[in-house]
């Protein structure tokens, strides 16, 4: 039993140095990767965020992708650096209230017909499972403070 415990606190410890630096890695290779399949035309994603940004003023939807594309390479080169992952959660949260509003604007796309909220299509699943970055943004963040407990 106490050489289990020995592995278990081995693996855990193990668990914790690495865990936050594959996430920071994982955030830099996803959005710098996705990001730059926007403005390059090679996103699958591309006609859901066209269709979404199309009301937006300014810009045409097509430059807005560009610039949404532009904005997630930024998000992951600001999660390759400590001095720079406030940034990249700021910014993170920020895409991802936009990354959501194909749920509401878009329900007939991302929502299977007459089964909204309990049964997304795929296009609702690729955005759904976006609570897990979140998730994921929340505990690099926590990280970034150190807290001291009293007592």
């Amino acid at each position: 039993m106490k050489r289990f415990q020995e592995i278990d606190q081995f693996i855990a410890g193990t668990m914790q140095q690495w865990g936050i630096p594959a996430v920071r890695l994982s955030f830099a290779v996803i959005f710098i990767w996705f990001g730059l399949l926007k403005p390059l035309g090679l996103s699958a994603a591309a006609l859901l965020v066209l269709a979404t940004v199309d009301w937006m003023p300014l810009f045409s939807a097509e430059t807005w992708l560009s610039v949404i594309g532009w904005w997630e390479v930024v998000i992951g080169i600001c999660f390759l650096f400590q001095s720079t992952l406030r940034i990249a959660i700021a910014l993170l949260f920020l895409q991802m209230v936009g990354t959501f509003m194909p749920l509401v604007l878009l329900s007939g796309v991302t929502f299977q017909e007459g089964l909204i909220p309990f049964g997304p299509t795929v296009e609702g699943q690729y955005i759904i499972k976006n609570l897990m970055i979140i998730s994921a943004a929340l505990v690099v963040g926590g990280s970034l403070s150190k807290r001291t407990q009293d007592g």
